[in-house]
């Protein structure tokens, strides 16, 4: 009686795939954390999803149509209470304005917060700019101190020449504290007994 033929072994090629595999999952997961970064510039530049650029300067001619913005604030993850000192304001298109942003730490130690920021609707994105602004860097509160913060923008007027916002006369600018990854300007405070005072400008 014939004996069938042996299969060979292929221990070998199942080992070199699930290396593959694992190389390729890996690229995978590289690539995406890259990308975040990347994504987040690409946003800033453009203006994409709603994201808000930032410019060096108004060199934008001063229209007499006029927009009205809207201040929403929220806090995540922070012991902070955080509004706008003026809820709306209305300006013309290519009009520089000044608008503040008060927030106190209601928590028992210094925290360093980052905030983040879009505008509402996204087709607004590319003609909001802002000139200066607390959320180009970390902010850190001591405990029981309350601090404001002023945004410098405007908006460019090729924004009424857009389909997409001929019926738009509202922007919402929204801002979100985190806890910032970088806590060192916190433990910097907590070890100063100095009070800090509101921030102007250059902040």
């Amino acid at each position: 009686m014939s004996r069938s033929p042996t299969r060979p072994r292929r221990s070998g090629g199942n080992a070199r795939v699930a290396l593959i595999c694992a190389f390729v999952f890996c690229g995978m997961v590289g690539a995406a954390f890259a990308s975040v970064p990347l994504y987040k510039k690409f946003c800033q530049a453009t203006g994409f999803a709603g994201a808000v650029k930032r410019a060096d300067a108004n060199t934008s001619a001063v229209s007499d149509q006029t927009v009205t913005i809207r201040f929403d604030t929220n806090v995540r993850g922070l012991s902070w209470s955080f509004e706008p000192v003026q809820r709306t304001q209305v300006l013309k298109l290519g009009e520089s304005k000044l608008a503040f942003f008060r927030a106190t730490n209601t928590g028992p130690v210094a925290v360093t917060g980052r905030a983040l920021y879009n505008v509402a609707p996204q087709t607004a994105g590319p003609y909001f700019s802002k000139l200066e602004c607390f959320c180009f860097k970390n902010q850190t509160i001591k405990p029981g101190e309350t601090v404001e913060f002023p945004v410098v923008y405007y908006v460019d007027p090729r924004y009424a020449k857009d389909p997409d916002n001929a019926t738009q006369h509202e922007i919402t600018l929204s801002y979100t504290f985190f806890p910032a990854t970088d806590q060192s300007g916190a433990k910097a405070a907590a070890g100063s007994g100095a009070p800090r005072p509101a921030q102007g400008l250059g902040g």
